[in-house]
């Protein structure tokens, strides 16, 4: 029988898929441990495990070969040089985002194209003006969209975009979907591409080689009439970089869902720049069905690990995705 531990803390959804587990996979046994003492005695013996294993439960961990991420981009720490260096092989749950968040990115993308923002702030002046936007309207059918991260959420968005007629282009270090629409390129390429693109479309996650890869080298790269999308992580973009290019006119402005810092200083510029659309990272905000597919990445992994088949969604630790 193989051993399975739920690592603290527990709750309702977990006890379920616990119960689930082994009514579908009785060849498992759940173990649910309540403190982190009991789980670093729970862990000792266990083949595999899901959530985060800190430092000193993972030297116990002697039989431990699989442990499942809960999570696409997991807090800084959770991948530490122990676990790195383990033979613990992991996965995450990437891909199960792909269209609420690939949705909350088109909202923003349509929504700049069209200058909405200016017709907002008309709104709330109370003030009919034809004229009141402040930049061009963008063409999507003329238009080329640049995703950074063509993984789950960003082949979503690239089929999106295409599907409006533009030119997609993408930039993975591993591509692992099919986008037949879409340009593929390497990281290596990605500062020759800025410059052809009307909308920079970022999901890549947290990771060293990503934080703070946008920054003000980048957005000078960029058309003054281009428009910048972040809804990966917060740290790969240098907040106050990005404030500085829209306010001096080297891009047109911004949606953002994902910051640097967390929740965005109210005394930050970036507040009431022009051109700026911005959401407190909950694109994934009433996606009452992710708790379910979350669920299926484990079941499936689990049935993969009993067959001794390759697992779904591995992660390359060292890079932390």
């Amino acid at each position: 029988m193989l051993k399975f531990v739920m690592m603290p803390p527990q709750d309702d959804l977990k006890r379920q898929w616990a119960k689930r587990l082994t009514q579908i996979l009785p060849e498992y046994r759940i173990a649910m441990p309540e403190t982190d003492a009991d789980a670093r005695r729970e862990i000792a013996d266990a083949d595999a495990a899901y959530g985060w294993v800190p430092p000193d439960a993972l030297k116990h961990a002697t039989k431990l070969r699989w442990l499942q991420n809960p999570d696409v981009g997991p807090f800084v720490g959770y991948y530490y040089k122990e676990l790195i260096d383990h033979p613990v092989v992991i996965a995450n749950p990437r891909g199960i985002y792909f269209d609420h968040i690939s949705h909350h990115i088109m909202m923003f993308l349509l929504a700049l194209s069209r200058g909405l923002p200016d017709y907002v702030e008309a709104q709330w002046q109370r003030r009919w003006d034809k004229n009141v936007p402040k930049n061009p309207y963008i063409d999507l059918t003329k238009s080329t969209a640049l995703i950074s991260g063509v993984g789950g959420i960003g082949h979503e968005t690239a089929r999106l975009c295409a599907a409006f007629g533009m030119t997609v282009i993408g930039v993975d270090p591993r591509p692992e979907y099919d986008v037949p629409s879409v340009e593929m390129h390497s990281p290596a390429d990605l500062d020759s591409l800025l410059p052809r693109a009307d909308f920079v479309i970022t999901t890549t996650p947290h990771t060293p080689e990503t934080e703070g890869m946008w920054n003000a080298e980048r957005f000078r790269l960029m058309k003054q009439t281009a428009y910048f999308i972040n809804i990966g992580r917060g740290k790969t973009t240098k907040i106050d970089d990005l404030a500085d290019a829209i306010e001096a006119g080297e891009i047109a402005g911004c949606g953002l869902d994902v910051f640097e810092v967390e929740p965005l200083p109210e005394s930050h510029k970036l507040w009431t720049l022009p051109n700026v659309l911005m959401t407190p990272h909950v694109a994934l905000r009433g996606a009452e069905n992710i708790p379910e597919r979350r669920f299926e990445v484990i079941l499936d992994n689990a049935r993969r690990f009993a067959k001794g088949e390759p697992l779904r969604n591995v992660v390359d630790k060292e890079a932390w995705y």
